[in-house]
């Protein structure tokens, strides 16, 4: 059942649980998620990020109607979401093209040219009935080890004024997380996670899921974080399922690398959302 991120947010707001937003660039990823999401009959969202196009992965043209397809057939809620998308261009070819939900990523801007672009976010996904999430601070590169700076966190402060002017659904924040593989231990600033979901009062969205320990995504579900991306360690689960093996046939390696995929999802769904 195709729905929107507004949707599953609010279920996710009353169960006080986070909903599992995974990558999903190619049929593999798509049917793992979704098998995993329906054996334990959860929402999910199914992403494309604007970065997929850098990698080669596949053009938002290619990708999007096949998860529109499986999100409309699944028998669970499901929202197709595209993530990152860091010009506004790219966000309006993708509410054109079906995405009951986006996000502008303005992170690297002013946060006057954020507001302003995100904004216009905000109004074209008002043509199509789709949600927007943005993000104020920055969770570093896609790949590499855990950040320090405090620059790059969210400033409260800061993320109160950015939601009041936009009306955003969903706020990414920087807290401690960072994409890709971490290199050590993640510290997550939890009192500062706290302080924006106390200020802003709208579900948080956790970046650079993959790699935190259980206890802590507890926590931050606990703290206010309502939706969390993941898909590096599901990724890598799926390499390490085919590396060193002998296959007669290509389609038997996609198979493995899916089922693998699967149970990855499954265990972090079900951290998720404390089943």
């Amino acid at each position: 059942m195709l729905v929107t991120m507004k949707d599953v947010l609010l279920d996710a707001e009353k169960r006080q649980i986070a909903v599992g937003s995974f990558n999903a660039p190619n049929f593999q990823t798509l049917h793992a998620i979704l098998r995993a999401a329906e054996a334990l009959s959860e929402p999910v969202i199914l992403m494309h990020a604007q970065v997929h196009e850098e990698m080669g992965l596949c053009t938002m043209e290619e990708i999007t109607p096949v998860l529109l397809r499986a999100a409309e057939k699944a028998k669970v809620p499901v929202c197709v979401h595209l993530d990152h998308g860091t010009d506004l261009d790219y966000v309006k070819r993708g509410l054109r093209l079906g995405f009951t939900s986006v996000m502008y990523d303005g992170s690297a801007l002013t946060p006057e040219e954020n507001t302003k672009n995100t904004l216009i976010a905000v109004e074209e996904a008002k043509k199509t009935g789709a949600s927007v999430e943005a993000e104020i601070g920055s969770m570093g590169a896609r790949e590499g080890g855990v950040q320090d700076d405090e620059s790059i966190y969210t400033d409260p402060e800061l993320a109160r004024t950015f939601v009041k002017d936009t009306g955003i659904d969903a706020l990414a924040c920087a807290f401690g997380t960072v994409h890709g593989f971490y290199l050590r231990e993640p510290k997550l600033d939890m009192p500062r996670l706290s302080r924006i979901r106390e200020l802003t009062g709208i579900p948080l969205v956790m970046h650079g899921g993959s790699g935190v320990s259980h206890a802590d995504y507890r926590e931050v579900i606990r703290r206010g974080v309502r939706k969390i991306n993941y898909y590096t360690y599901m990724s890598r689960a799926g390499a390490a399922a085919i590396s060193g093996k002998e296959y007669k046939q290509f389609q038997d390696a996609l198979f493995d690398a899916e089922n693998a995929m699967m149970e990855d999802v499954k265990t972090a769904m079900s951290v998720f959302t404390g089943k």
